[in-house]
């Protein structure tokens, strides 16, 4: 069976005769004639009596059009509901974001999916890099924030690029502006373990410039190494995203690291079992539109992608 066959059989049996039924499905009558003896063929049992003045149904034909009904009604009924999620997304969606881009971008996000996508329940997981891309690579989530560098952001979609800056406590003596790669081994830092990708992009920075750091405490957790040197008990090397309140309540300040500059990039990823997700696109959406809006109200100091060429 198929649709359509049954389609065409429900058309007859209403219509009461093939010449009927073709004119009303638009169908040539042959074709009504051959679909319904593939279906006898295929039942080994007739389905409707042709005499002169239409047709009947047998006591097989009855069955089968109590069920025709029901299958093409469901059918008709999942269509609809396909059709209306995709204008009106609904379901629950998942996603993982580092705790340094969930401080400045969260708030905007949820209020945006609330006004947007009201059937949506979104839920936001909150950690460490290290742990995100883990959780995701394992897929506990629908999307992530990761954090690539900028030669390789993959497959995902490049939301925006942002620098790593030295943070240094407020009642320290007077910085410059920047400070220089070379000179950080001059400051102890508590910087996160070494699966972090702040981690990772410090190390590969320092280890291709022959230069050294002073890590002396290695902790996975934002909040603590912000009120560590908040409190002038360390140093570290965040994206501003991270203290981006602090620094401007004058809790700590942010030098810039140069010669060079580190950088990374920050990306989206889906789980690739969630690529038709309407939910899940819909969301998906949004994503980059709170980064650009962010990072032009000055709320992310992140450096944003170019723009497509037209086409």
């Amino acid at each position: 069976m198929d649709f359509r066959q049954l389609k065409y059989f429900v058309g007859v049996v209403d219509a009461g005769s093939f010449t009927k039924a073709a004119a009303n499905l638009n169908v040539a009558q042959s074709a009504l004639s051959l679909h319904v003896r593939q279906m006898e063929e295929g039942f080994g049992t007739q389905l409707l009596i042709r005499d002169r003045t239409g047709v009947t149904l047998t006591a097989a034909g009855t069955k089968l059009l109590h069920h025709a009904h029901i299958i093409l009604r469901q059918a008709s009924l999942a269509e609809e509901e396909l059709s209306n999620k995709k204008k009106s997304p609904s379901g629950e969606v998942t996603i993982g974001i580092p705790s340094g881009a969930a401080r400045v971008m969260v708030t905007e996000l949820l209020a945006l999916a609330k006004e947007r996508l009201p059937k949506v329940s979104l839920k936001i997981v909150e950690g460490m890099s290290g742990p995100i891309e883990e959780w995701m690579t394992a897929g506990r989530f629908n999307l992530a924030i990761l954090y690539r560098t900028s030669e390789s952001p993959g497959s995902s979609t490049v939301l925006a690029r942002e620098e790593l800056c030295l943070i240094v406590p407020p009642n320290q003596p007077p910085f410059e502006s920047s400070i220089r790669l070379a000179d950080l081994h001059a400051y102890p830092l508590a910087v996160p373990m070494r699966v972090n990708n702040v981690r990772r992009s410090v190390a590969d920075v320092v280890s291709q410039h022959g230069c050294t750091i002073d890590v002396r405490f290695e902790v996975d957790s934002l909040s603590t190494i912000i009120s560590m040197v908040m409190d002038g008990k360390a140093y570290s090397i965040l994206a501003p995203s991270a203290i981006q309140r602090e620094a401007s309540l004058g809790e700590v300040r942010i030098v810039r690291i140069v010669d060079p500059v580190i950088t990374r990039t920050v990306v989206l990823a889906v789980n690739p079992r969630d690529e038709r997700s309407i939910e899940v696109a819909a969301v998906r959406a949004l994503v980059p539109e709170v980064v650009q809006k962010l990072a032009q109200d000055g709320k992310w100091r992140a450096i944003l992608p170019e723009p497509e060429p037209a086409l």
